[in-house]
């Protein structure tokens, strides 16, 4: 026994000593040193030449990276708490479901074209679909990122990570044998839910109460071994139940972070976390055959283009529909392209169950390099990359995207004597019915589909491909039904929603928001499609033939964007006209004298009539102002903040239409339109010169 002990010593020793060197070598290279801790552990495992640990060492290696995958988790779960969650809205929420949707069914339909099987499949959709946060955290901090889109990119990724739990607790359950059957997915789904309305349930009644306790006690090692203790004990609890110790130990944190002693006890676990993390790592290292990447080298290619991808388009189009404008939209979209230490547990999971085949860990490690190598480039160049898409939009839809966020702001903001829930909620629940309808319907006909054929044909003595064609049609005259239903319910949504915001006039008024309401409308019609949609895509994936369900989707989005497109035209065309309205009653008001306030007064007369103009704000230029003598393509407000510039007006000439050269004056009142911290920010730049911003590209137009 001493003699296994001094062996293991020796090999931790080594596998220490080689990580640390490893990690040096990453982060001098600029990179994450996840990366060093993952060469280190392939240099040290049974698959490379020179120095391999034993097998018992590599046993403990592996066991000691379990404990890492509970702390590493417990520390997200300490990021945590409900009231988090609630603050952060459903933005994020919306922008995470959209993109793991996409992810999971483009995943799903490249390993179905792979040749790989359905749960192998599911597997490889499940293991795309989560961004890593440790990698982006790490690129953020060397490159000082704060504020402004890493706020949006850290509140995707903390719906990214509940999702992935939840990934990780359904396919448990699928890699155990519950297969993929709707009837049986639906009782895990159950069983799941019950379990964490349980153990939620009574951890809020002990756990914080208990925390709060040991705290007040001002004992550091008495609170980090109490937290520790929850982080076990939970972990334990889910393992006993059928599920990844990874969801007992998430739970864990957040239930510690409901105490509001979150910080202090991660404070204190970081350390241990960070030691056992390195450690797990090490060990996805040692699992790695460089023979097998290399044998699959063509998957791993295609699913790194799929990631960086899908990531880009995915969260940048979800991003900028919860409203979240379009430069931190693409910027957040480049940051979170890549995956990482959730895709390594989830193809894990499926290996250890039987589930799947060994080339997919492997698969899921080298598309996750090869992306993190991509990663502080991307997060790098994404302001310029932002300007540059925003230099390309056609001028419809430079107005269309400034005004649409302002809209989405307005409809966060409406007054809660509008009481929006109320006047949407049955149309959401109809719309969820349609939903769960339309699915069962499919994956119901999927179960038993050859039954029946078989039944029919049989006792009626008709060919079985007759049978197989008109249970087939059957199937889509059903399915279609709920289907016309889910597009109607979420017109119907979308039309409440776009109301709230832009209200309509009564009988013999005349509608002046019309064409800005068509717009939102429709816009807000194509978010909630690929919301419900892209989710209902992935789940129903293995029941439908071929990916019909991603086609129809892809149909439906196409119809949608292009009557985005047409209505964007109609929107430059009343922009336009209110332009001309606004230079018009500036240019009044500047002869007549009224000043500041006066061009106040008429920036509120304007915004009646106009309703669908967003924040329109009046912005004079005193002395001393660091933009006066500078051009408006020198100052770019545009690029750097999203916002529209509607009329400069100024005193002896009038109001104007900007032109790009046209250099300010002191004394000049610039009308400024789009979301409120848009406008701010343009404001601040105007009166007080632009804040440093290390990522910034600037560019004369």
């Amino acid at each position: 026994m001493a003699v296994g002990l001094a062996q293991h010593v020796r090999d931790l020793s080594i596998v220490l000593s080689t990580a640390a060197v490893t990690s040096l070598v990453s982060q001098r290279l600029r990179q994450p040193p996840v990366l060093g801790y993952i060469l280190a552990g392939v240099l040290l495992g049974p698959y490379v030449p020179g120095i391999v640990v034993g097998g018992d060492s590599r046993e403990l290696t592996h066991t000691l990276s379990e404990m890492g995958v509970i702390l590493l988790m417990f520390t997200i779960g300490l990021e945590f708490s409900l009231r988090k969650i609630v603050k952060i809205g459903p933005a994020a929420g919306l922008t995470a479901v959209f993109e793991v949707g996409l992810m999971i069914s483009l995943g799903y339909l490249a390993g179905q074209l792979l040749g790989w099987t359905g749960i192998e499949s599911l597997f490889v959709g499940a293991c795309l679909g989560i961004s890593s946060t440790m990698l982006v955290a790490k690129a953020f901090e060397e490159q000082k990122v704060r504020g402004g889109f890493a706020d949006v990119t850290f509140a995707i990724l903390v719906f990214e990570d509940l999702i992935a739990i939840l990934l990780l607790a359904v396919l448990t359950a699928v890699a155990a044998g519950g297969g993929l059957s709707p009837g049986e997915f639906a009782v895990t789904i159950g069983k799941l839910f019950g379990f964490l309305v349980g153990l939620l349930a009574i951890g809020l009644l002990v756990v914080p109460r208990f925390i709060r306790g040991v705290v007040r006690l001002s004992r550091a090692e008495s609170t980090l071994i109490a937290g520790i203790a929850v982080c076990f004990t939970m972990a334990a609890l889910a393992a006993s139940a059928g599920y990844s110790v990874a969801l007992g130990a998430f739970l864990a944190g957040m239930l510690v972070a409901e105490s509001g002693e979150g910080p202090k006890v991660e404070h204190l676990v970081q350390p241990l976390r960070d030691i056992f993390a390195a450690v797990f790592f090490i060990a996805v290292g040692m699992a790695i055959d460089p023979a097998e990447v290399a044998a699959n080298w063509l998957a791993v290619l295609v699913l790194t283009g799929v990631v960086i991808g899908g990531k880009l388009i995915g969260v940048s189009l979800g991003a900028f529909l919860a409203g979240h404008g379009l430069q931190r939209s693409v910027r957040s979209g480049m940051s979170l392209a890549q995956i990482g230490e959730f895709s390594f547990i989830i193809a894990s999971l499926g290996i250890s169950k039987g589930a799947t085949g060994s080339f997919i860990f492997p698969v899921a490690v080298a598309v996750s390099i090869l992306t993190s190598l991509t990663t502080p480039f991307m997060v790098r160049r994404s302001q310029a990359a932002a300007e540059l898409v925003d230099r390309r939009l056609p001028a419809k839809l430079q107005t269309f995207v400034a005004f649409y966020e302002g809209w989405i702001e307005q409809l966060r903001s409406a007054p809660r004597v509008v009481s929006v829930w109320s006047r949407i909620r049955g149309t959401v629940l109809m719309l969820a019915l349609d939903a769960t309808l339309l699915l069962a319907a499919l994956a119901g006909a999927h179960m038993i589909h050859w039954e029946v054929v078989t039944a029919i044909s049989g006792r009626l003595s008709l060919p079985p491909m007759l049978v197989d064609l008109a249970f087939t049609g059957a199937t889509l005259v059903v399915a279609g039904v709920f289907f016309v239903g889910v597009l109607r319910r979420t017109a119907t949504l979308a039309r409440t929603l776009a109301e709230i915001v832009l209200p309509t006039r009564g009988e013999g008024k005349a509608d002046l928001g019309s064409t800005p309401r068509r717009v939102f409308t429709v816009t807000l019609e194509l978010a909630l499609c690929l919301a419900i949609g892209l989710p209902l895509v992935a789940i129903s994936q293995p029941f439908v033939p071929l990916s019909s369900g991603l086609v129809v989707l892809v149909l439906v989005f196409a119809a949608l964007a292009y009557n985005v497109w047409q209505s964007a035209a109609n929107l430059q065309g009343h922009v336009r006209a209110g332009t001309e309205l606004v230079v018009e009653m500036l240019a009044k008001q500047s002869r007549e004298g009224h000043g500041a306030h006066g061009a106040a007064e008429s920036t509120a007369a304007m915004q009646e009539m106009l309703p669908g103009i967003p924040g329109m704000t009046p912005v004079r230029l005193p002395a001393g102002a660091p933009s006066i003598g500078k051009s408006l393509a020198q100052i770019n407000l545009r690029a750097r903040t999203g916002v529209t510039l509607l009329a400069l007006s100024r005193d002896g000439v009038g109001a104007v239409q900007p032109a790009p050269r046209e250099k300010l004056q002191q004394g000049d009142v610039l009308t400024l339109a789009g979301a409120h911290e848009a406008v701010e920010a343009a404001t601040e730049i105007l009166l007080r010169g632009p804040a440093v911003d290390p990522t910034f590209l600037s560019y004369t137009r």
